[in-house]
């Protein structure tokens, strides 16, 4: 899947998050890594992402890892990590781990997978409610340079609204590391009646009004389950 098709972000296998420092998280490094393979070849898939994932709890200097499964195009996955610091992550992308990952990936991929780096812009801790059966939701966020600063206090004013939303379990906000006008949201939700009442609400209806003036492409939102 390339991302140019899919603006997004903005999580995936529900695996135990370990809860960064305040320190850790301000200067933690998050990856997103989106990834597309041949319609028939969905198990070999999901297979190689969980192998993935798990290689990656245990690298030096992981916060946490999440694949996660398109529901609605279940060939279609993104691998969220947080990293300490951008140094551990550019280890990561030296690993054996990594390479034995991208090798396998190429004889299934139905397209190049697709790489952002970010760092954190709006990120708090989650809450305490159940991830299990929650619904994942990243959104890329892409907006004309001058629309910039309008368009983060557009994602601040909802990174406060959406946390007093019923069933919300974590919204956060990244910037791009290399393109500062665009931005990756990630959601949990405890289910999709939770999802869909946010999408209803006014707070929501209104940050899609402002940064539609600004907007640099389509509003691209994808819908997650945790892969298990």
């Amino acid at each position: 899947m390339r991302l140019f098709l899919l603006p997004v972000i903005g999580m995936f296998i529900v695996t135990a998050a370990l809860v960064p420092s305040a320190h850790a998280q301000n200067n933690a490094a998050y990856l997103a890594t989106y990834v597309e393979v041949m319609p028939n070849a969905v198990a070999p898939g999901i297979a190689l992402l969980k192998q993935y994932r798990e290689a990656i709890l245990k690298e030096d200097g992981n916060l946490r890892a999440k694949a996660l499964a398109e529901i609605d195009r279940p060939n279609r996955f993104v691998v969220v990590e947080a990293w300490r610091d951008k140094a551990a992550l550019e280890a990561h992308g030296q690993s054996a781990a990594t390479s034995k990952f991208r090798d396998k990936l190429k004889p299934i991929a139905d397209a190049p997978y697709d790489e952002r780096v970010n760092n954190a812009l709006y990120v708090a801790q989650g809450k305490n409610e159940s991830q299990s059966g929650a619904i994942y939701v990243l959104t890329h966020v892409d907006v004309i340079p001058a629309g910039k600063d309008d368009c983060m206090a557009a994602l601040k004013a909802m990174s406060v609204d959406t946390a007093s939303d019923a069933g919300n379990i974590s919204y956060e906000v990244l910037q791009q590391a290399n393109r500062g006008n665009h931005f990756t949201v990630i959601e949990a939700w405890t289910d999709r009646k939770a999802l869909d009442a946010h999408a209803m609400a006014a707070h929501t209806r209104a940050f899609r009004e402002k940064i539609s003036p600004v907007a640099g492409a389509l509003y691209d939102e994808r819908i997650y389950k945790a892969l298990n």
